[in-house]
């Protein structure tokens, strides 16, 4: 009698269950470690302060921490790339800021939303036009005047790298205005944080961050804010008024902030961070620091932030183009 050899199709099927089951447990454990979320920006900015508010609230629906790490350099490109080069097992995210639909149609990398696995949009703020409280200008009318008049290079501004949000959104309203963008000359920087202590030292002229991330130095009494490039002020800074009633200009451009991560990531994982998101998203901890500091709330989730980032790519790369940056 010829003797049987391997194994019986019932013990091939335990096995499958049993591997099948394994699987279920480490997807239903997740997260089962700390998480780490990089900022591609300098510590003390906007979205340096957005990150660790959303990140508090995160460890609270997911039970584990959530450590923000700056990995600023390149007008946000170090990040960025970091958050795409991680492993996409959900334990390396990023807040992925406006940056990722600009810096790719001007040569700084060939990384564009593609490279990532999109989770949900958590705010939208829109420029501002900032000097130092000691300026010579007291609406953003007198110093479009000034730049039109002056050699160009004279004034200096600041506020992001060069072809980040912030320089755009200035570049942009020069162009509205029938201003060469080179009009000005722009500062590099590694953020707001860091914009907003050379405006005060008068290294530079010009800040045009969003209003909230002026808000302590307009609180000390050394920077002032001229205009909102929005469609309405903002109610938290409502002394602030838009480009349409300082200048008649319906011009306006801001800054997106979302969290996302590598390419590649788990469907579930995904959901199960979209999930937790949301709730983070709606929770007294990051609602009332948004609404106390002015920043912009808005929420797109996985499905409508993915949309969002494939619109927006087509419209900044008109924009850089307008602008004379794209390469």
């Amino acid at each position: 009698m010829q003797k049987r050899t391997g194994t019986t199709p019932f013990a091939l099927g335990i096995s499958a269950l049993a591997l099948s089951l394994s699987a279920s447990a480490v997807m239903a454990a997740y997260p089962d470690r700390p998480i780490t979320l990089i900022v591609p920006w300098a510590a003390g900015g906007g979205s340096d302060n957005i990150a660790r508010t959303i990140a508090i609230a995160m460890e609270q629906e997911l039970g584990q921490p959530v450590n923000v790490v700056n990995r600023a350099g390149g007008g946000s490109v170090v990040g960025h790339t970091v958050l795409a080069n991680a492993k996409p097992d959900g334990y390396t995210l990023g807040l992925m800021t406006g940056e990722v639909s600009m810096m790719h149609w001007q040569g700084l990398t060939k990384l564009d939303h593609t490279a990532y696995t999109p989770i949900a949009q958590i705010n939208y703020d829109y420029a501002g036009v900032q000097v130092s409280a000691d300026s010579p200008y007291q609406n953003v009318g007198e110093l479009i005047e000034a730049i039109r008049a002056q050699p160009a290079g004279t004034l200096k501004a600041s506020g992001v790298g060069q072809g980040g949000i912030w320089h755009i959104a200035f570049g942009g309203l020069l162009v509205d205005q029938g201003i060469d963008p080179k009009a000005v000359q722009w500062i590099p920087s590694e953020g707001a944080a860091p914009a907003m202590t050379d405006l005060v030292a008068g290294g530079i002229d010009i800040a045009p961050t969003s209003v909230p991330e002026a808000r302590s130095m307009m609180d000390a009494g050394r920077v002032k804010s001229l205009a909102i490039m929005a469609p309405e002020r903002n109610p938290v800074f409502n002394q602030v008024p838009t480009l349409k009633e300082e200048i008649n200009s319906d011009y306006a451009l801001g800054e997106w902030r979302a969290i996302g991560g590598p390419k590649g990531m788990d469907p579930e994982v995904v959901a199960t961070l979209e999930a937790a998101l949301e709730k983070a998203y709606q929770s007294d901890i990051y609602q009332d620091f948004m609404t106390k500091q002015g920043f912009g709330a808005v929420w797109r989730n996985t499905a409508d932030f993915t949309q969002f980032l494939v619109d927006t790519d087509a419209v900044m790369g008109e924009t850089v183009e307008k602008l004379g940056l794209k390469r």
